[in-house]
């Protein structure tokens, strides 16, 4: 007898309530619902149901059986359901979020390359820094950008990019190089807003851990306005190396105090379920890695 097939059998009738009802599930007759389950419990040596005219019910032993035999098939699920969306054609209306200047700056340049490779995809591309609700709000994949991705979804890591402090030469030449961090309380900075420590900048130094509470002159939902007001020589930033990194290359920010490590960000896909991927999710997320592994695993 095949093991999977008892397993599935058993695993209906906890499931329907009765024999008859799993048979109705299965589309199998009930004499045969009750030849797998006996069959089983015959080699398992065990009984996993307590059968009466009115129920069913589990035994201990089928307790434990049911649940890990039902982890088991939805292993199976999972499995059978990665490589179909791996074979499957990509197509349909695809609905990505990203955040607003990663977006612009990395990922609008990729879209025509992905819509060329496949052409049965349509894109909907939304770009917001704020964290939105994939299943409320109807998104397939979303791109963010944190220190670690969110529990209740499935993530890829795409690549990496560090925080760095940063102001240009004719503000540092204007008011000072800081040495140290404490020294930011006395210095103009520029805020973007959505930090989750708000005005409290924190850096892993030679000593450990400090943390400084600025005194910003101006806050911003936006890193490119964070940027801006830099190298317009306003202040001090504390912003991602996949947004500056071209600046510095350039000479007009320089990074300050480079042995006072900022945080590193993980850049990931995140999608609602690993269970029934989608073939245009899947192709984008596949997409999006190659690209970046090829490119910019980290800033």
């Amino acid at each position: 007898m095949d093991r999977f097939l008892e397993m599935q059998t058993f695993n209906a009738v906890v499931d329907a309530g009765s024999f008859v009802k799993a048979a109705d599930a299965l589309d199998v007759s009930k004499a045969a619902v009750s030849r797998y389950v006996a069959d089983l419990e015959t080699r398992l040596g065990v009984r996993l149901l307590q059968r009466t005219t009115r129920r069913l019910s589990l035994t201990e032993e089928g307790q434990v059986f049911y649940a890990r035999s039902k982890e088991l098939l939805a292993g199976v699920d999972e499995a059978e359901a990665e490589i179909t969306s791996r074979t499957g054609a990509a197509s349909g209306l695809l609905r990505v979020n990203a955040p607003v200047t990663f977006g612009i700056r990395h990922l609008a340049p990729l879209w025509g390359m992905f819509l060329s490779r496949y052409p049965n995809v349509s894109l909907d591309v939304t770009l917001a820094d704020r964290v939105v609700d994939l299943v409320e709000e109807g998104y397939d994949v979303a791109i963010r950008i944190a220190t670690l991705p969110s529990s209740t979804l499935i993530s890829k890591r795409l690549a990496s990019t560090l925080m760095v402090l940063c102001a240009s030469p004719v503000y540092l030449k204007v008011h000072g190089v800081p040495r140290h961090p404490a020294e930011l309380a006395e210095h103009t900075v520029i805020s973007y807003r959505y930090w989750s420590t708000k005005d409290e900048w924190h850096f892993d130094g030679p000593q450990g851990l400090v943390s400084v509470k600025t005194r910003p002159c101006m806050h911003t939902n936006s890193g490119d306005t964070c940027r801006a007001a830099a190298l317009a020589h306003q202040g001090i930033i504390l912003q991602p190396t996949f947004l500056v990194g071209d600046d510095l290359a350039a000479g007009t920010l320089v990074e300050l105090m480079p042995e006072f490590r900022s945080l590193e960000l993980g850049i990931y896909a995140i999608y609602p379920t690993r269970k029934y991927v989608s073939p245009k999710v899947r192709a984008l997320i596949d997409f999006l890695a190659e690209h970046f592994a090829q490119t910019h695993s980290a800033w």
